[in-house]
């Protein structure tokens, strides 16, 4: 079966995801777990869901699309999301938005660029916007896990404290990341409480339907699933750009290449993936290449984007 481009008024996902799925069962090679995460190097790389979630909360999905897993680094997309609403721009005097050409926990550049990390989605960004959200909140771990259920609709969604304890044990990069950073004023809160929030909110685990439809609210320019305004259609847009260009880390630029939406991976082996305006996708298979993404996950994204003719470009 041959599936063509169609119009997006036309389109049916369904046969589409099944598609990609069949295609991906058949290719060799998923890369593997993020084994320096004890509590993550047991999954099986080749596992594979996939879920597309349309604007008015219809969800389409294929193989384990429903099975939760460790969400990790794409929850940085919701906490940057919660904390641009409360303070808007001044956020960005404490971040930037360029993409850094390193690994994601690499010391490197805040030494270079005295303490501003080069964008939210590396860890050390990814400190500084939780550190402000919990500044604002009391408790920024806890408002994300709110915004997640609301959005999903799955209020079971929950830390796994199993993982939290590993990334813990196991976070003195993190740790130093802080602590360099605190040291040039760009952290506000305690070390050793910033980074309890930080693992926490990594911990989340929820499934690609739950992820399809908690993004949704970029795909409909800020809007929430009930129907309130999270972010101005400005900062929905500056999400999007900022996920386009840093969301896979240092290999954004052939996922822009390849895939053509904005999107967000995580070491758990999950990528969110955005079609302003139509549609929200998430997908997993925990098998990663050497810079941190889900090897099936972008080769089925870009199957999507091919198939589909759905693209920013």
């Amino acid at each position: 079966m041959v599936i063509m481009a169609a119009s997006t008024s036309s389109l049916t996902f369904q046969p589409i995801l099944e598609r990609i799925a069949e295609e991906i069962e058949r290719t060799p090679g998923r890369g593997r777990p993020a084994d320096y995460i004890p509590a993550l190097a047991a999954c099986d790389p080749r596992r594979f869901g996939m879920a597309v979630a349309e604007l008015d909360g219809t969800v389409y999905g294929v193989g384990d699309w429903r099975e939760p897993f460790s969400t990790q680094s794409i929850t940085k997309v919701f906490t940057l999301a919660l904390d641009l609403a409360r303070e808007g721009d001044e956020l960005w005097e404490h971040v930037g938005r360029e993409p850094s050409g390193n690994p994601f926990n690499s010391l490197v550049q805040l030494e270079y660029e005295n303490g501003i990390p080069r964008n939210p989605f590396i860890n050390a960004g990814a400190l500084v916007v939780t550190d402000r959200l919990q500044t604002r909140t009391g408790d920024a771990a806890g408002e994300l896990l709110a915004f997640l259920r609301a959005e999903s609709g799955n209020t079971a969604l929950d830390f796994d404290l199993d993982v939290a304890a590993s990334e813990t044990a196991n976070g003195d990069r993190n740790a130093a990341l802080a602590h360099f950073m605190a040291a040039y004023g760009n952290i506000d809160n305690p070390v050793p409480a910033l980074l309890d929030q930080y693992f926490r909110q990594c911990s989340v685990r929820a499934s690609c339907a739950d992820l399809a439809l908690a993004t949704s609210f970029l795909a409909r320019h800020g809007v929430r699933a009930d129907g309130t305004r999270l972010l101005t259609r400005s900062q929905a847009k500056q999400i999007n750009a900022v996920m386009l260009t840093c969301g896979t880390y240092d290999a954004a630029g052939d996922f822009a290449y390849r895939v053509g939406l904005p999107g967000k991976s995580g070491v758990g082996g999950g990528v969110i993936a955005v079609v302003p305006g139509r549609c929200t996708l998430c997908v997993w298979s925990p098998g990663l290449d050497e810079r941190g993404n889900s090897v099936a996950g972008v080769a089925a994204l870009d199957r999507f984007t091919t198939l589909t003719g759905l693209s920013v470009f």
